[in-house]
């Protein structure tokens, strides 16, 4: 059981760089695995990137050495760095937190979106 708002989206140059923020609701965020996915109009949402409760991370190749996703538990809240950004990353970007139960048998829980525009 969590809610997740996501935050720092908008309009940004090719080339440039944002920083999305997902705020988790409840005291246990340590214990969800969060990540972030995308989802450009007419396309299917595609993962972006994750973090595990242990802090080990993963990218799709779309994005690996661009963006850096990380979480602070203390504030319960995920981050996802965007840098040297391109128009084919404009998306609605989404958070996603994965509730595991054993191996891959989780419950998923999403926030709203955040717009992400980069124009060339």
């Amino acid at each position: 059981q969590v809610q997740l708002v996501e935050s720092g989206g908008g309009l940004v140059q090719a080339g440039g760089s944002l920083r999305l923020s997902c705020a988790a609701s409840g005291r246990t965020f340590s214990s969800y695995g969060m990540g972030w996915f995308r989802q450009a109009p007419g396309k299917e949402r595609e993962f972006v990137a994750s973090i595990t409760r242990g802090g080990s991370t993963n990218y799709s190749d779309s994005v690996k050495g661009r963006f850096t996703i990380s979480r602070d538990n203390a504030k319960n809240t995920v981050y996802l760095r965007m840098n040297s950004l391109k128009p084919e990353d404009t998306a609605v970007y989404y958070c996603n937190a994965a509730h595991y139960y054993s191996g891959d048998d989780h419950d998923d829980y999403w926030g709203q979106g955040t717009q992400v525009t980069v124009s060339s």
